[in-house]
């Protein structure tokens, strides 16, 4: 049977991070003076029929489950856990399937992590973003960032096989000294993976409106570009090595889910504004979580769009994707024509030319500060 892969959008937030462009919602920004628990009580019901029409139409064997948001963790182990064992109930899960739990460190404690665990949950990503106060404050984080040290030995006391957590670099403010300190403390905690990605700011976020008004400024392209060369060698250095554009992991660690999403695989958006694709067709659903509980309690299918790839679109996007990760891709797949557009950048310390002659463009640090570069070469 295919691998399937689910993604569980948990559309909740208690304050909206000042960056923040995702699907996410405030219970104020719902409805005035509600609760989390009145926005939120029959959302989960909403999920699981959503999850019976994807039986009838995507069979096959579970091999990821990823509750991202938003913020999962605000919402009760068990009903978090409603969904994992319905999904057990309706598909095989494959042998280690991976069911990920996206956290924030102020929002759990060991007897709450105790329940996701037993809930079915085995791997933990810790919002991080930073360790200097300035940068949280910049980029409108509520947590305490001592809470990281402390949700990470929580988390693996109670028995997390995985535990990874999530950088932001490149906030207006931020020094490349800021960067080590913060990435120096997400390695010196018992972590197995490590995510850091440079900040895009948003049209129509607060960050985005105090840039316009010129009260910050974002950090210059060369700055931009040794801090990422420095959470590279850092990660190196500690034992965990990239295996993906923006992610680093000890052996084993790597996350399965985000990998399927750049494979290509087959995997399954529940939740508003959530992204599927199969066999080369994708959609998205309805984006406002009312408009999606409305549409499911109706019978009605919550999809928004819906496309049907090209067979250009598919295959640009076995350059855009294979290309992000440290596997790279197999020359066998480049036409004679990319293959020479390619080619010059082994000599420029961009893709490793040792690998090169093995059969393989894989990209050099150097080389991934121009991914995008060499990708609008390969796919025009």
């Amino acid at each position: 049977m295919a691998e399937l892969s689910f993604y569980v959008h948990i559309p909740y937030c208690v304050k909206r991070c000042g960056y923040c462009d995702f699907n996410t919602y405030t219970p104020s920004e719902l409805k005035d003076g509600a609760s989390l628990e009145a926005v939120s009580g029959d959302y989960i019901d909403a999920v699981l029929q959503e999850l019976n029409i994807a039986h009838k139409e995507a069979p096959g064997s579970v091999s990821t489950i990823f509750f991202g948001g938003g913020t999962p963790s605000l919402l009760p182990a068990k009903d978090l856990g409603r969904v994992i064992s319905a999904i057990g109930q309706q598909w095989s899960l494959a042998e280690n399937c991976e069911i990920t739990l996206e956290a924030n460190p102020d929002s759990v404690d060991e007897q709450k992590l105790q329940g996701f665990k037993d809930a079915g949950f085995n791997r933990i990503s810790f919002g991080m973003q930073s360790a200097v106060p300035h940068v949280l404050a910049t980029l409108d984080r509520t947590h305490n960032p001592a809470n990281v040290e402390r949700a990470v030995r929580a988390a693996r006391s109670v028995g997390f096989e995985s535990i990874s957590v999530d950088l932001i670099y490149g906030t207006p403010g931020e020094s490349l000294e800021d960067l080590r300190t913060s990435v120096e403390t997400a390695l010196s905690l018992e972590i197995d993976h490590m995510s850091a990605y440079a900040l895009i700011v948003e049209s129509g976020t607060k960050l985005a409106g105090q840039i316009k008004r010129g009260d910050i400024s974002m950090p210059d392209d060369d700055l931009m570009a040794d801090m990422y060369l420095l959470v590279d060698a850092l990660a190196e250095k500690a034992g965990l090595s990239w295996y993906e554009l923006s992610n680093w992991s000890k052996p084993g660690h790597q996350s399965q889910h985000n990998i399927a999403y750049w494979k290509n695989a087959n995997w399954w958006g529940l939740g508003p504004g959530a992204h599927s694709h199969l066999d080369g067709v994708r959609w998205s659903n309805v984006k406002h979580p009312t408009a999606y509980k409305t549409a499911l309690f109706e019978n009605r299918s919550p999809i928004h769009d819906r496309e049907v790839l090209t067979l250009s679109q598919i295959a640009d996007e076995g350059i855009m994707l294979p290309i992000r990760m440290r596997e790279g891709i197999s020359l066998k797949n480049l036409s004679n024509v990319q293959q020479s557009k390619a080619e010059p950048y082994t000599r420029t310390g961009h893709i490793d030319p040792e690998m090169w002659g093995q059969g393989t463009l894989q990209l050099t640090p150097q080389g991934r500060l121009i991914a995008d570069r060499i990708v609008r070469e390969l796919v025009v």
